[in-house]
């Protein structure tokens, strides 16, 4: 009789505990991720012209005479100034957070935008000031946009628990012209490729989770009847293909370097759910088609 009661007993007591693990599992609050806009930095040339003038004049009369005196002194600067421009690009990162709302149990936050620090004198003003008061002004220290760490502990994004960050690494605009042998036909493709750097970093101890370089690319397509004739490229439509299947490659190799790199993060990401371009950020079902490249064919 002992024999029977303790088997089924064990059987209630594993029960209890799964069932207890499952609603700590549940209870436990999903992390928090904040996505940034791509960070890159570009030179910047601008030509600058400063200049001073000073005249003076003395005249002196007397009954029998008069005399005057005229004094004229100026300085002239001109030349040009070069400057690495620190920016944010506000674009192609909501499909990223889309596909992250689709395909994970993250909780998704608001960064704040790039503080780039009080406007700094341009050239022209700090070598006008030089002129004047013979004194060299001392550069002051901007803030850089990729200086990561220091933007998380200035509180950029307060309430996240993980700080995605893009950085831009190359952007290329093609555009190709291909005449079709035998015809006065051709083709005209404008194309957008796209590669940027991510980091999945932790905002309490600056451990990162994920690193990776993520591509993007977008084209159309249109066919020409004669050779001489225009046809404007639907650039909506690259920059959106573009988006899609760079936030594509994003949460594919997020998902695959979590499984490794963190199981506790892992558990967030949805089993089943298949990202394809043009259907992980729409919200398309899985089984309609994705959306072809449009063609323009002028006929005269």
């Amino acid at each position: 009789m002992q024999r029977r009661t303790f088997i089924p007993t064990l059987s209630a007591l594993a029960l209890s505990l799964g069932l207890l693990a499952a609603a700590q599992a549940q209870a436990q609050p999903m992390s928090r991720i904040a996505v940034t806009d791509l960070a890159y930095t570009q030179a910047v040339s601008e030509y600058f012209v400063a200049a001073t003038y000073k005249e003076s004049s003395q005249f002196q009369a007397t009954r029998y005479s008069a005399s005057g005196n005229h004094q004229a002194s100026g300085a002239y600067v001109a030349g040009s100034y070069s400057y690495m421009e620190q920016r944010e690009l506000g674009s192609f990162t909501n499909d990223i957070k889309g596909a992250l709302l689709k395909g994970t149990s993250f909780r998704l936050v608001q960064g704040k935008g790039f503080d780039a620090g009080n406007p700094q004198p341009t050239k022209a003003e700090q070598a006008l000031n030089q002129l004047q008061t013979g004194k060299v002004a001392k550069p002051v220290r901007q803030p850089e946009v990729k200086d990561i760490i220091a933007r998380i502990k200035k509180g950029e994004f307060s309430g996240a628990d993980y700080v995605l960050f893009g950085t831009l690494s190359h952007v290329e605009f093609r555009d190709q012209f291909s005449p079709l042998q035998g015809t006065t036909s051709a083709t005209v493709q404008y194309g957008l490729d796209l590669l940027a750097d991510f980091s999945l970093i932790n905002t309490k101890t600056f451990e990162i989770k994920a690193s990776f370089s993520a591509q993007g690319a977008g084209n159309d397509t249109k066919l020409l009847s004669n050779r001489g004739d225009i046809q404007p490229p639907n650039r909506a439509k690259v920059m959106r293909e573009t988006s899609q299947s760079l936030a594509l490659n994003v949460y594919e190799q997020i998902v695959s370097q979590l499984g490794y790199s963190d199981p506790n993060l892992a558990r967030g990401v949805r089993s089943g759910v298949q990202m394809v371009p043009g259907q992980a950020m729409s919200g398309m079902s899985q089984g309609q088609p994705a959306p072809q490249a449009d063609q323009v064919m002028i006929l005269k």
